[in-house]
């Protein structure tokens, strides 16, 4: 059997496979990272994340390096509007965070972490066997091949890594486009959350004293073929024709354009070679949710596909990774393609606009949406159980320790499980002690009326590294029901 160079090689050095990278690195695993262009990108197709990847972001640690950020609290659903605060932790996510940005935090921290970040290697081919993954690379010294024990791909709408896969990419062509353009020296109307005008819909954000990010969808366009984005007199004739307003005489820094085909890779794994991120799943870029959901791809592959490497996964461990993470995609083009219809949609979907504008005078109505587009209630099948917490999120709460304050969130930082222990009772420590080189155990109390209101009903929880609690135990429960969760999710023990 040939030596592996590395133990994961990822195609794709976009905030996903950066992401992965570094989950993969805090689990211990050595990681290649393949980007074809020769350096970072400056431009910005993404203009911040939901506040679920706040919050993953918050896991790591990561958000002093984003020095500061404001949430948007006032969003939308298929450009009906909503208040995103009235669900616990709800924004419309983090405000004017560009993508180059945060690849650059991540790109930051991956290297820190040790990651081997390689630009200008192109993923040309490989040869998978039950042993590993041989990849074909043009590197800038040529032809190279190397080994790993995975391969995955994180390297967009049009993967190489799926395509040579063979993996199928299910969906819907385009039947919209919309360009956008962020241009120095004008000034427009402020539109954050868009406004349908007669001939379609516009967008803009201020990003600066004389600088906007502008997006339009002009009824009737035919999306054009391949990637080439419309010229800047181009853009400004439509947004003059849409709007009335004279951009003319703006430079733009950058111009791109997007459109709402909709797919989803059949399967997330196949074999040796993974999919996360656009390579998975596209969709029309609405709520942020196109890089968020990625991201989330990321995390809650790297510390499944590490324990694997490692040899101490349980079965069908790895395999979680599509029955969960499919779903969350599926879910996401669902929605986005319902917001297509309910935003840019002409005279013939009023009615239907009209309705739903009614069902959001209820409560219930109006968190679904903004649950369904931040996220914040994805909940994972872990098995039996009733308390509300089992398969979900564990939110951000301050939490009193033996050792001073911290959250539920400081205690993900490092990537590893977490039994949490919030009553007196005696045997969780010894139940989780042959885990300790993989799971922390942390006796806290919740430090305020929402931590309580949260945890009511649980002795003890296991949290995975993603920051699902994959179990509950009430209180009078055996500690051997612990034992047996950790058995189920982290494998066996190291030692006892």
């Amino acid at each position: 059997m040939p030596a592996n160079d590395t133990d994961v090689i990822i195609a794709g050095a976009g905030p996903v496979g950066l992401m992965l990278a570094a989950e993969l690195r805090l689990g211990g695993v050595r990681v290649v990272v393949l980007e074809r262009s020769t350096d970072p990108t400056d431009q910005t197709r993404a203009l911040g994340f939901t506040s679920r990847t706040i919050e993953v972001f918050d896991q790591r640690g990561l958000l002093p390096r984003f020095g500061g950020f404001g949430t948007i609290p006032i969003g939308h659903f298929g450009g009906l509007t909503l208040d995103y605060r009235e669900v616990p932790g709800g924004s419309y996510g983090a405000a004017g965070v560009p993508q180059s940005l945060t690849s650059s935090i991540l790109d930051e921290w991956g290297t820190e972490l040790g990651a081997d970040i390689r630009r200008g290697w192109t993923v040309t081919g490989f040869d998978a066997d039950v042993d590993g993954v041989s990849v074909a690379v043009d590197s800038p010294d040529g032809p190279r091949r190397l080994r790993a024990a995975y391969l995955v791909g994180c390297d967009g709408g049009r993967s190489t890594v799926r395509k040579l896969a063979g993996i199928d990419f299910p969906g819907q062509d385009a039947v919209m486009e919309l360009a956008f353009a962020e241009v120095d020296g004008i000034r427009v109307k402020p539109r954050p959350n868009g406004e349908r005008v007669p001939g379609g819909l516009v967008l803009a954000f201020q990003q600066g004293a004389d600088r906007f990010r502008v997006t339009y969808y002009e009824r009737g366009v035919v999306p054009r073929p391949g990637t080439e984005p419309p010229s800047y007199p181009e853009v400004a004739a439509a947004w003059l024709r849409l709007t009335g307003e004279d951009i003319s005489a703006g430079s733009p820094s950058w111009i791109g354009r997007f459109t709402d085909a909709s797919r989803q890779a059949a399967e997330y794994r196949r074999g040796r070679v993974l999919l996360a991120g656009d390579a998975a799943h596209i969709h029309l870029p609405i709520g942020g949710q196109g890089m968020s959901t990625g991201l989330q791809d990321a995390v809650n592959l790297g510390w499944k596909l590490a324990a694997e490497i490692h040899g101490h996964a349980p079965d069908g461990l790895l395999d979680t990774y599509h029955s969960e993470r499919h779903p969350v995609g599926a879910r996401v083009i669902r929605n986005t393609l319902a917001q297509r219809i309910l935003y840019v949609g002409g005279p013939e979907v009023a009615p239907i606009r009209d309705l739903v504008t009614e069902l959001t005078a209820y409560a219930d109505v109006r968190r679904h949406l903004i649950n369904t587009v931040t996220g914040l209630t994805i909940r994972y099948d872990v098995g039996p159980g009733e308390h509300p917490l089992l398969g979900c999120r564990l939110p951000g709460l301050d939490l009193a320790a033996a050792d001073g304050p911290t959250s539920t969130l400081r205690l993900l930082h490092r990537a590893r499980g977490v039994v949490l222990v919030l009553d007196d009772g005696s045997g969780w420590a010894e139940a989780a002690a042959p885990w300790a080189e993989r799971v922390d155990t942390v006796p806290a109390r919740p430090a305020d009326p929402d931590g309580a209101a949260a945890f009511a009903g649980a002795a003890a929880l296991l949290v995975r590294p993603d920051g699902y609690v994959a179990w509950v135990g009430p209180p009078g429960t055996s500690p051997q029901h612990l034992a047996d969760a950790l058995l189920r999710w982290f494998g066996k023990p190291a030692v006892g």
